[in-house]
């Protein structure tokens, strides 16, 4: 209805008139006034000269955020965990309060000035990914994927219900990254996903790092631990695992960089009263929180920066930078600039736990922003005292975006992908910027243009330092578009061992006796270049060929034997190829010295069917510590309360006690078998009426889960903490008190507990 109709009545004419002013100043608002961009002042960060960082993105807009990806408008989409340690004690966690927000920047400043809330009322999430034209993501356990649709959530499809089952977010699967082959890969967690045909794939694959993931141009992946600063996988994923009775550890899982770290300040610390831990100063000696390391692939820094590996330390406010060297099958890394860090502050908040490259180049960092990240089930007492006496526990309802950009470097444009034109997709195929060829790739296999089939395999045959051929390769595979006939000209044609390397694995699936002949020649072609790499690729590749025709491929694996006879990343491709053949080949093919220990290794296990732990974890069990606490908190928190400090007229403290500070076999026998009657706790007089019941005769409770309650309180209320055995328990157990079959103060005192 328009204004001009209303003014029939004088009512109307008011609202109109009165509509009409209200829109005027919300549009006049909206272009001066409406945006609240984050003023924070970074004068107390020291970054690498050449290198310039800005905030783009702050509270109110975001709280807690510990992931982030991009659409295809290049808007960013936060995970805010908000629910992480609400507390020093860590009460209320599940609460469902963490949500999935897109950052926008209405105003083309650079700075976030608006946001919309996707999905909210998560417990915990960890992790997101854009992919098949939805959001992959995680929420408690469950691994689920969401169609958008217009900025909103559309039909859920529970992907995997137990993806995050067992443990505490700390040691929690994350990560859902999008390899060059097609496969999601997670960190903490054995098992890789995939849409494929419109059914979700979950398979083994090997477990790696903890917290964040990462790859480069060839598809390795490279991940940490808390206290490794950078490990990483020799050769393309689920390649090296064939045999299910063997497990490498000359391939996979490799320490690529040393552990010391480089501060600008003393920072508070799990562990610093510890020997070793800081140095004469205060300072962090090596990492202990290392996580969400970032092989950089933006293009718009310098070229000796490129595939750097980045990695938050966030227990000392900074981010290293190590720099990567490959030659041949072997890859090594090195401190960049000794004694120093690409990015440190002496802002104790700034917390760093993932680093992303972007559209537009630029290098993404998520900072947390809070003080405590440490989780109650690894917290010591040591720590939880030095983040109360600087008030950081209150640091919670805070969360940043931070961008390192090259000075005086134009960063990319911003796309929109959806609105890109099909062929004009496949030139960014080799853009500079890997986040822009990755997103090419995808969104070519999902248009399902069969018509640049042709296109894509001209492109299989361009050599460039930016894989345009791998990811050509991918998406003819993604659109079911590879034949026996075209990946066999692909690998006689190509002049790059690399893009020949990932053509053999492609050839797996044509797998057919129809083939054999063929397969060898080129097989026996190629032992001809003396290539490591493609020699290594193409022992890994025959292992569906050798199950079908043993007399003419592994002749061939003998010849790759010998020739790299001392190199053990060989010998476990070979021995990954062997499943089932390791005894014949023993007796028939003369192995080297290195090959036969492995073959035998594999045998053996085979014999016992003992196979390699990721063919029967089924989930990630709950590690002992966390466990500890959450049988605390059933079993002890309520009457001790749940931090350690006791609750009136109903039990004494933990915190300060000679009980918890004493000796643990004591501990044990006072948790089996119960105290009553008035008791000192560390001078002061507990006359209660209760007694604390035994847990003896509890048969779900055993002598483990006494065990993981004890090592609980001794990193949460000890001075010291100290150490216990099943065994030790299990003696306890059966050490009952005389009398009443309770102990009692005296008896606590008088009983020799360590005989």
């Amino acid at each position: 209805m328009t204004i001009t109709k209303l003014i029939k009545k004088e009512t109307a004419y008011k609202i109109g008139l009165g509509v009409l002013f209200i829109g005027t100043i919300f549009i006049l608002g909206f272009k001066k006034f409406d945006f609240q961009e984050p003023k924070f002042s970074l004068e107390n960060y020291q970054i690498e000269d050449g290198f310039e960082l800005s905030l783009i993105a702050s509270e109110p807009y975001l709280k807690a955020p510990v992931s982030m990806d991009f659409d295809n408008k290049g808007r960013m989409w936060v995970v805010e965990m908000i629910g992480y340690m609400p507390n020093l004690e860590g009460i209320g966690e599940e609460e469902p309060n963490g949500k999935i927000s897109i950052l926008e920047d209405l105003d083309k400043d650079g700075v976030v000035d608006h946001k919309k809330v996707f999905l909210d009322q998560l417990v915990l999430p960890r992790a997101l990914a854009h992919v098949y034209g939805g959001l992959l993501y995680v929420d408690g356990p469950k691994l689920i994927f969401v169609e958008i649709k217009n900025d909103k959530p559309g039909k859920k499809t529970i992907v995997d219900p137990i993806y995050a089952e067992g443990g505490n977010v700390e040691h929690s699967s994350n990560g859902l990254m999008m390899n060059v082959d097609n496969w999601i890969y997670n960190a903490n967690l054995n098992f890789r996903y995939r849409l494929k045909n419109g059914k979700w794939l979950k398979e083994p694959t090997s477990d790696r790092g903890q917290w964040g993931i990462t790859k480069d141009n060839f598809g390795r992946l490279y991940f940490n631990n808390n206290s490794t600063n950078l490990k990483g996988d020799l050769v393309l994923p689920n390649k090296v695992i064939r045999n299910k009775y063997f497990k490498p550890f000359a391939s996979e899982n490799i320490r690529l960089a040393n552990n010391n770290v480089y501060p600008i300040h003393a920072t508070s610390l799990n562990r610093g009263y510890q020997k070793g831990v800081v140095d004469a100063k205060g300072y962090l000696i090596d990492v202990t929180a290392a996580c969400g390391p970032l092989l950089y692939r933006g293009g718009t820094f310098p070229d000796e920066y490129n595939l750097n590996a980045f990695v938050c330390v966030p227990e000392a406010n900074l981010i290293k930078r190590n720099v990567l060297s490959f030659k041949n099958t072997q890859t090594t890394g090195k401190q960049a600039i000794e004694g120093k860090e690409f990015l440190a502050s002496t802002d104790e908040g700034f917390r760093p736990v993932n680093l992303f490259t972007g559209p537009d180049g630029a290098m993404y960092i998520v900072d947390m922003h809070r003080g405590i990240i440490q989780h109650k089930a690894y917290i010591s007492q040591y720590l939880a005292e030095q983040l109360a006496l600087k008030k950081l526990d209150t640091l919670q309802n805070a969360g940043r975006i931070l961008k390192i950009t090259r000075k005086e470097k134009t960063l990319f444009k911003i796309l929109d992908f959806d609105k890109i034109k099909n062929k004009e997709l496949l030139t960014y195929l080799s853009h500079p910027n890997g986040w822009l060829r990755d997103r090419a790739q995808q969104l070519l296999i999902e248009k399902k243009d069969f018509t640049l089939i042709k296109d894509l395999l001209l492109l299989c045959n361009t050599k460039n330092d930016f894989s345009t051929s791998i990811h050509a390769l991918y998406i003819l595979e993604g659109l079911n578009a590879l034949t026996f006939n075209n990946l066999t000209t692909i690998i006689k044609e190509s002049k790059d061992p690399e893009t020949i390397a990932h053509a053999l694995g492609l050839l797996e699936p044509h797998t057919s006796t129809l083939n054999v002949t063929k397969m060898k020649g080129v097989a026996t072609q190629l032992l001809t270049q003396n290539n490591e790499i493609v020699d290594l690729y193409l022992a890994m590749a025959l292992n569906t060929w050798v199950k079908i025709s043993d007399p003419t491929f592994l002749p061939l694996l003998a010849q790759i034997d010998k020739k790299y006879s001392n190199e053990r990343i060989f010998q476990e491709a070979i021995t990954s190829s062997l499943e089932g053949k390791e005894e014949y080949y023993l007796k028939n093919l003369n192995p080297s010295d290195g090959l036969t220990s492995s073959l035998r290794l594999s045998f053996n296990n085979r014999q016992k069917k003992e196979m390699n732990s990721i063919f029967v974890k089924e989930y990630k069990e709950t590690d002992t510590r966390t466990k500890g606490l959450k049988l605390y908190r059933s079993i002890c928190g309520t009457c001790h309360g749940p931090d350690g400090k006791g609750i009136q007229d109903l039990a004494p403290p933990l915190k300060g006690s000679e009980y918890i500070d004493g000796s643990m076999k004591r501990l044990a026998a006072i948790i089996l078998h119960g105290v009553n009657g008035p008791i000192n706790v560390n001078g002061k007089l507990y006359e209660l009426s209760n007694e604390m019941p035994a847990l003896s005769n509890n048969t779900n409770i055993s002598d483990q889960d006494i065990v993981d309650i004890i090592r609980f309180t001794q990193n949460a209320f000890a001075k010291v903490g100290k150490g216990i055995s099943a065994e030790d328990v299990k003696k306890q157990r059966s050490n009952k008190p005389p009398g009443s079959g309770i102990y009692n103060e005296k008896l606590l005192l008088e009983r020799d507990f360590e005989k």
